[in-house]
């Protein structure tokens, strides 16, 4: 029997987790590593909301809308430091793949800025694909972005290539048992790694950009909404540059909602 194109995509991710979590533990290695790496406490808080279109027609119905805001705080989280505004449209090409189209606001002060406050202006395409196993839910999801830096003599557009895989997990009986406020705990592990694709006016340099490593739980506060909170590991990576490497500690709190 010939495979349909999206069956051996789908098919492609079951290596995907291995390949991208040996890369984030190769990364987290080198990191410790290093000597001169600047270690920072964030907390980074937001929300996303997904949503499709009033079947007002048949030809709509596979149409999705995301809005994420999402604030970032660094300097032991003493004041905002990053925030993101993002906005996109998707199409469900079927139950295991999604096509979208968005555009972020990045707006960016100190520690991350180097001396002065700029704005961050990203278009960007994503495939999102979900195979669901016994053991839980695996999605992958692709990006590639355009930056426009408000930076003056900036003027190059960076190219940055995006990788993640995401697993989520049901907790087993026994430890859901243990909270009372809940049976439907899930464990939530995901890597995402960053690449330059060119280098640019704005420092920005080709290749590895950084790492990012999440381990939490997701607690689910009604069927359309769910809490993800935990740890986050960020790792940037500063070749050819009078900064610092950083690896950033981040508590994480995401409220996602999904109508």
């Amino acid at each position: 029997m010939t495979m349909t194109f999206s069956t051996r995509i789908i098919r492609l991710i079951r290596n995907i987790p291995f390949i991208v979590a040996a890369v984030g533990l190769g990364v987290m290695g080198s990191a410790q590593a290093a000597d001169d790496v600047k270690e920072d406490f964030f907390t980074w808080a937001g929300f996303e909301m997904t949503t499709g279109i009033p079947a007002a027609h048949p030809a709509l119905e596979n149409f999705r809308f995301k809005l994420f805001m999402q604030g970032r705080f660094g300097d032991n989280s003493s004041h905002f430091s990053q925030g993101l505004i993002r906005t996109g449209a998707g199409y469900v090409v079927n139950e295991k793949m999604t096509v979208w189209l968005g555009y972020d606001w990045v707006p960016t002060s100190r520690p991350i800025a180097l001396r002065h406050p700029f704005n961050d202006h990203a278009l960007w395409q994503q495939l999102s694909l979900q195979e669901r196993f016994p053991f839980g839910t695996v999605i992958s999801r692709t990006r590639f972005e355009q930056h426009f830096f408000d930076i003056p003599g900036s003027t190059d557009t960076a190219q940055l290539f995006r990788q993640m895989v995401k697993l989520t997990a049901p907790l087993p009986e026994l430890l859901n048992r243990l909270n009372p406020l809940s049976t439907k705990l899930s464990l939530i592990v995901w890597n995402e790694i960053f690449a330059n694709m060119n280098s640019t006016d704005a420092g920005t340099r080709s290749g590895f950009n950084q790492n990012r490593a999440f381990v939490g739980i997701g607690y689910p506060l009604s069927k359309a909404k769910l809490l993800e909170i935990g740890y986050m590991n960020q790792y940037i990576n500063r070749p050819h540059n009078p900064r610092p490497d950083q690896m950033l500690h981040v508590l994480s709190v995401t409220l996602l909602m999904n109508f």
